[in-house]
């Protein structure tokens, strides 16, 4: 192994380089990472609230939270299609036809994944919960529901992938600090965070939220003050199910690599990533996680390498618990102020 060296950038190499250091372009990019990273944190974020609020309720890990986000990638990208527009063709639309579709799109995405979570719940969960399951067995359901909800698609669609489909093209609207800001940046970030922002109003101010932080506090003493506990547990997945679909819309804006049967499995993972980095169970925190996810793993891809993006984001998971073991915020949705 060679080792070479100079002042902005550090190169080991076998043969084809495998990682680099270069300061340069870290310094060069910054402020484009900081806001395309917003952008990627955003869509982390809205996916990695349905795994918080899950956990916040049932302590349950719920690994399929991944394939209710990609039912609704395939349900935007089928209405797409079914609006007429295709593959490799972005049309010309004035802004109230872009917003009418938009918006048309964002009602189906989050009806189908609100949909798929509600039933995820009642034929995976509800039953294991009538049978009081040890932890382990929701566990293991829940990584078979996964493998199940894929194969319906794979089944269903023979493995192809669906190739993705643009509404509008990226352009930039305004430069900040040097950094190039898009239109799909503005409308991702701010979307994602107003459907942040009412989320965690609707759980924190609101009669059913109240519910919900009831009995993710104390489930039996809930029942006992006239809490519908089995109600409130589908509500979550019900929440946590259309904030995915709304996700699923912003990720074919901003990555439009179309619809893929294994599409959700990393960007789930990353999702689960910023709930824990954030703190898992704290509506908060899966934003912060989320947002500090995007951002950290553009910086390191352009410090060590596009190959070393993933690497940087889980590292930084392990980085973050090693000195605070229930995440930057760290504070459970039960045990969270009204």
């Amino acid at each position: 192994m060679s080792l070479t060296h100079d002042l902005s950038s550090l190169v080991l190499a076998q043969g084809d380089t495998w990682i680099k250091f270069d300061v340069s372009a870290f310094l060069d990019q910054f402020w484009n990472n900081t806001f395309d990273g917003l952008a990627y944190g955003s869509i982390y974020a809205l996916v990695a609230l349905g795994y918080t609020l899950v956990y916040g309720v049932l302590k349950l890990i719920n690994f399929a939270h991944s394939e209710v986000f990609i039912y609704g990638v395939y349900a935007t990208w089928f209405t797409f299609y079914g609006l007429g527009f295709r593959p490799g063709n972005t049309p010309t639309l004035s802004v109230v036809e872009l917003v009418g579709f938009l918006l048309l799109a964002l009602l189906a995405s989050m009806a189908v994944s609100g949909g798929t979570a509600v039933i995820l719940e009642r034929v995976a969960y509800r039953p294991l919960r009538k049978r009081g399951a040890p932890k382990l067995v929701f566990l293991i359901t829940a990584i078979g529901a996964s493998f199940v909800l894929q194969q319906l698609i794979f089944i269903w669609r023979h493995g192809n992938p669906e190739l993705g489909i643009r509404l509008m093209r990226n352009e930039e609207v305004f430069t900040l600090f040097g950094g190039s800001v898009t239109n799909v940046t503005i409308i991702t970030v701010i979307a994602s965070i107003v459907l942040m922002l009412a989320a965690n109003y609707f759980v924190n101010k609101t009669k059913f939220g109240r519910g919900i932080r009831a009995v993710a506090q104390d489930p039996d003493t809930a029942t006992l003050m006239g809490v519908n506990k089995e109600r409130v547990i589908m509500l979550t997945f019900l929440i946590g199910g259309l904030l995915a679909g709304a996700a699923a819309l912003f990720y074919m804006m901003k990555i439009p690599q179309g619809a893929w049967y294994q599409g959700g499995f990393l960007l789930g993972i990353k999702a689960f990533t910023a709930a824990v980095l954030g703190g898992i169970g704290n509506l908060r925190g899966a934003l912060l996680g989320g947002l500090l996810l995007g951002v950290v793993e553009n910086y390191g891809q352009s410090l060590f390498g596009g190959g070393w993006r993933d690497i940087v984001a889980f590292v930084l998971l392990v980085l973050v618990l090693m000195i605070r073991p229930t995440g930057i915020l760290g504070e459970s949705l039960g045990k969270a102020r009204v």
